[in-house]
């Protein structure tokens, strides 16, 4: 998996991870940031959340321009970097006004529109040279496997920072408290629920509680200071992204460069492509970005729908077993117990290595058994968020299934196309939300519950079943989207075509929300139906076209 790559691709891996780490960190609390600090409803807070994601993947259009004309894309990504780390340091200063943070959300846009793109368009330049080409998919991949290893980690980083402020001022997080707290502080508290913060105080500060409205100050003065602390550890992922990024600077110095700046040095490898061309191949991608949106439209109702349903449809609290994958403290040693049972029996393992694989196998597996003793037989409490976790771990257990399939598909000459790999993600999307169809029938739409949880739940298996499936759709589609976009974008143009990839991500996202209406007028099977529907007619769309596409693919 991990052979016959140039170390550059290394270098991109671990820059990217801590970029996105950084990122996910910052992302996971951030809504819960603004809740706890102005108040906000949770629609409110979304427009802001929603308008930072827009821009997040619509500047790197802007990124990729200046890259391919001015800067370059190693100069362009340094220079991101340094601007994002400028805006998580903004949003680490406590105390600060909405028009702050805002200022400081787009200072973070602007310096990830330089970063994302031109990362992407520099690995694509590593795999231009002949000898690495056969391995650019599996090495897009990879480079994806390094943003959910970040991803996972992220959320954990978040609420262990967060905590662990909360716990030196005497508090403990609780999402009734913070609630409780802003309204006392607007005045809008009732004697009941007053009563109920009063409670809430002696039980947190015990001696040390004074008064209500010492409490309520206290308490939303260190949440906020905690989500502080979560976004200065954000920031300092980003100085450790820089360092890599710069220190191994000489692995893909080489790839660091542009069509224009070869062109003006008039090299020898110029590729130069006629005005017709440069027209198809743009076309093509316009025609994959088209199908790319719809793919995010659906992809994206993780953080939407799928949650509500988590929420509202999912059993709250499961059995000691299935615990085990909800609690970081049991699934970690479970995976690391996996790895070395994978490794135990690898191909090229040594006697004395599968020895060692073996005592951290069964290691791993008594850590996760004596510590799943702890749980209850049953009622182990989950939360709808929790589910999140389960597409990045996905991701990185998954990638190197895919990536050997693919090697033994094309060893046999037997390899599906960029293209087709494509559409065959957007088959298995449908697939994934056909589960949610099964799932959802006997259900209640949401309108008939107005918000209430219902009273027939489903199993977390059916939730986690969709996830599993739309991470497989995910790896054909996402990472070897981004190669496509890296072979076939004129070489003129090849930071603004990574942006466009992006910007189709924008754009899917924003769609995720407007389709999200109908979740409020339709049965819960019709508004899934209708997911699993759009998602085999961009299918039947990209094989329409996949001869036009390979065929350009062929030319490169």
């Amino acid at each position: 998996m991990f052979k016959g790559h140039p170390k550059g691709l290394y270098v991109a891996f671990f820059a990217n991870m801590g970029e996105r780490f950084g990122y996910y960190t910052m992302l996971s609390i951030f809504t819960l940031y603004l809740q706890a600090k102005f108040g906000w409803t949770a629609k409110e807070a979304g427009q802001v959340y929603g308008g930072f994601l827009f821009g997040i993947y619509f500047l790197p259009l802007l990124g990729g321009l200046i890259a391919d004309n001015w800067w370059g894309y190693g100069k362009t990504i340094v220079i991101g970097t340094i601007i994002m780390f400028s805006g998580y340091a903004m949003l680490a200063i406590p105390g600060q006004s909405k028009y702050f943070i805002f200022g400081a959300l787009a200072i973070i846009s602007l310096g990830t529109g330089f970063f994302k793109g031109n990362l992407q368009a520099l690995v694509g330049n590593m795999y231009d040279d002949p000898k690495y080409d056969k391995v650019r998919d599996s090495a897009f991949n990879i480079f994806y496997m390094g943003i959910n290893i970040g991803a996972f980690f992220a959320p954990s980083a978040a609420t262990g920072i967060s905590n662990l402020i909360l716990k030196k001022q005497g508090l403990i997080y609780s999402s009734e408290a913070i609630d409780l707290a802003n309204k006392f502080k607007a005045g809008i508290i009732t004697a009941a629920e007053q009563l109920r913060l009063d409670q809430i105080g002696h039980q947190q500060l015990g001696s040390a509680f004074q008064s209500i409205s010492a409490f309520a100050q206290k308490y939303i003065e260190g949440l906020s200071a905690s989500y502080n602390a979560g976004f200065a550890i954000a920031s300092l992922s980003m100085i450790i992204s820089l360092l890599i990024f710069i220190g191994f600077r000489k692995h893909y110095i080489q790839a660091d460069v542009t069509h224009k700046q070869q062109k003006k040095a008039h090299a020898e490898n110029l590729v130069v492509l006629s005005r017709e061309e440069t027209k198809q191949r743009l076309i093509a991608l316009g025609l994959v970005f088209l199908v790319v949106m719809f793919f995010w439209m659906a992809f994206h109702q993780n953080g939407f729908t799928l949650t509500i349903f988590a929420k509202n449809y999912t059993v709250s609290a499961v059995n000691r077993s299935t615990a085990v994958f909800f609690n970081l403290q049991t699934l970690f040693p479970l995976l690391i117990a996996i790895v070395g049972f994978i490794m135990m029996f690898g191909k090229e393992t040594r006697l004395r290595a599968r020895i060692i694989w073996f005592f951290i196998t069964a290691g791993g597996v008594l850590l996760t058994y004596l510590i799943s003793r702890s749980y209850t037989p049953d009622g182990n409490p989950i939360s709808p968020q929790i589910f999140q976790q389960f597409n990045p771990l996905f991701i990185v257990f998954l990638t190197p299934v895919i990536i050997g399939y693919f090697g033994w598909l094309q060893k046999r000459g037997k390899e599906p196309s960029s293209p087709r790999k494509i559409g065959i993600g957007m088959i298995l999307a449908a697939v994934g939300f056909f589960i949610m169809v099964m799932a959802s029938r006997g259900l209640q739409s949401p309108s008939a519950l107005q918000g209430g949880v219902s009273p027939v739940l489903r199993s977390p298996y059916w939730l986690i079943s969709t996830y599993f499936t739309l991470t497989i759709a995910e790896l054909f589609l996402s990472p070897i989207g981004i190669s496509f976009v890296s072979k076939v974008a004129p070489p003129q143009f090849k930071g603004l075509m990574q942006g466009g990839w992006f910007a189709a991500t924008a754009i899917g996202t924003l769609l995720a929300g407007l389709i999200g209406a109908f979740w409020d007028k339709w049965e819960l099977w019709q508004f899934f139906l209708l997911l699993v529907v759009l998602c085999l007619l961009s299918a039947i769309f990209i094989f329409t076209i996949i001869k036009k596409l390979e065929r350009i693919v062929k030319s490169k």
